[in-house]
């Protein structure tokens, strides 16, 4: 038996789930989510916890089973208390704003990168060098935060432009001139 998957999820007191067939609807004070959870596995509401059972031991099925118990599991922290990344901007002119329902960054090229928060996404400033995504679905936070730094990775001889909080750089040595 899969050790992720045999796991019940406790619900908490402010979140409803709904099991509908292979359909589970969670609810919470951070936002609402649906998923249909793969035929191999069989979601269940017992005793204010979420069951996932698989229906046999193929190779596929307990893989299927794990994934879908640590799906479930996100949506549930998701809708209660949410998934937050954060970012930092380093380097000389580099900086984001928000304009609206968009974040511009300037990140040393020769124009500003508008780029459009998704909705169920909040994203807040600390300065013009600290970027703060929140949001209920886990992936989708991931998703924005990896794309805003996919736009200018922090380079190793300098240390410019975005990482993600905590990351460490790697520095290399420059050219030493003889």
């Amino acid at each position: 038996m899969s050790r992720i998957g045999k796991q019940p999820i406790k619900i908490p007191a402010a979140v409803k789930v709904a099991v509908n067939g292979q359909n589970v609807s969670v609810e919470g004070p951070k936002g609402k989510m649906s998923w249909d959870v793969p035929a191999r596995a069989k979601p269940e509401l017992k005793d204010g916890e979420i069951i996932v059972i698989r229906e046999n031991d193929e190779r596929q099925s307990r893989a299927i089973h794990g994934l879908s118990r640590s799906l479930l599991s996100n949506m549930v922290q998701g809708c209660c208390e949410g998934f937050v990344r954060e970012l930092e901007i380093e380097g000389v002119g580099y900086k984001a704003e928000l304009k609206g329902k968009e974040i511009a960054l300037s990140l040393g090229f020769s124009h500003v990168i508008n780029y459009p928060i998704p909705p169920n996404i909040t994203v807040t400033l600390d300065g013009q060098t600290k970027v703060k995504i929140e949001g209920a679905d886990k992936q989708k936070v991931g998703q924005v935060a990896s794309e805003i730094r996919a736009f200018s990775p922090a380079e190793p001889y300098k240390g410019k432009g975005v990482k993600y909080k905590g990351e460490r750089v790697r520095r290399k040595e420059g050219k030493t001139v003889q």
